[in-house]
């Protein structure tokens, strides 16, 4: 096969991560961008798989001219931000995926660009998301896989991108647990308030990322494109059942914060309640003194009681059987 290179890796842009081709038997051979042209021109089977990380337009431009790419799917892959899409032009499918990082509990979002057809893979990455290598090397180990064509390797990478959203997922379910405890300790945080919301919304940012992605997989496990044979198609199902259920936890953990989050201004208000019945009681008692000494404060000089022997200690006593009468009231209530 002409273009191949299998001593020495070709030299490439450090924008192309890897431009290899992979022959009839599932095998693995690098080439240069400028060989692809000469291994397309051979019909034997064989297929080419591109990677790219952010590259620059010059190597889209070429690409395109190689693989005879349609220039809105181009033009998309120039440009980050689009949405999970999977779009058909002629012989050819264009994909954008959704991956995430985490870093410093936050989740990072990036996007891969997937250009499929007959006889060419390739995946465009921007922004947060790791390298490819690992598909690369899990297909290369199951030749007999590789040769149902860039679809495969297509699945491979789809595979790849849910199953990192599990990790994500498992971390932050351990952190609303933690967050869970913060909520019924004695005192109140408002650090905790403050990661419930944060975590709540980045969780509804994966769930824009993740929901579309569904609607991707099941158009590929439904088409009835050359591009997917019947065999792959399978596997697309297996992919878009892990995405169900990340789809679900995600809805789950969300419906948990909400509901911790109501949880936490229950318990607030309740709490306040509770200080507010408090101050109530004490002020009470404090008051039944204040109003009685009050009383006996005001100048008037004929005040008959106060002549009496006994007229002081029985005010004392007086004044202590209300405030004992109040504070067994308050504490039968539950109020002290």
């Amino acid at each position: 096969m002409r273009g191949m290179n299998d001593t020495a890796k070709p030299a490439l842009p450090s924008c192309v991560i890897n431009c290899v081709v992979y022959d009839k038997a599932g095998a693995r051979h690098d080439i240069t961008l400028d060989a692809i042209s000469d291994v397309l021109a051979e019909d034997d089977g064989s297929f080419v798989w591109v990677g790219l990380y952010e590259p620059a337009d010059e190597i889209l431009e070429k690409l395109q001219e190689e693989f005879c790419l349609h220039d809105l799917a181009v033009e998309d892959a120039q440009h980050a931000h689009q949405r999970p899409k999977l779009e058909a032009y002629g012989n050819s499918m264009f994909a954008v995926m959704h991956t995430a990082q985490v870093v410093n509990e936050k989740i990072l979002y990036g996007e891969t660009h997937a250009f499929v057809g007959l006889r060419y893979l390739i995946t465009v990455r921007h922004g947060a998301s790791l390298s490819y290598a690992p598909v690369r090397e899990r297909v290369e180990r199951e030749p007999d896989l590789l040769v149902l064509g860039p679809s495969y390797g297509l699945y491979a990478a789809l595979d790849f991108i849910v199953d990192n959203y599990r990790p994500i997922i498992d971390e932050f379910r351990d952190t609303a647990d933690s967050l869970e405890q913060a909520i019924f300790a004695d005192t109140y945080s408002r650090e905790t308030v403050v990661r419930l919301y944060e975590l709540k919304r980045e969780l509804t940012k994966m769930r824009l990322a993740v929901g579309p992605l569904q609607d991707v997989l099941s158009q590929l496990s439904r088409t009835q494109s050359v591009l997917v044979p019947e065999e792959v198609r399978l596997y697309f199902r297996d992919v878009y059942d892990h995405a169900l259920r990340v789809n679900e936890s995600i809805d789950t953990l969300r419906e948990m914060l909400t509901t911790a989050l109501s949880v936490n201004l229950s318990l607030v208000t309740l709490g306040q309640g509770e200080v507010v019945k408090r101050l109530g009681a004490w002020a009470a008692l404090l008051a039944a003194p204040t109003l009685i000494t009050s009383w006996y404060g005001m100048n008037f000089q004929r005040m008959p009681e106060l002549d009496k022997a006994y007229a002081y200690p029985a005010l004392i006593g007086g004044v202590a059987l209300v405030c004992g009468t109040l504070y067994w009231l308050f504490k039968r209530a539950k109020w002290l």
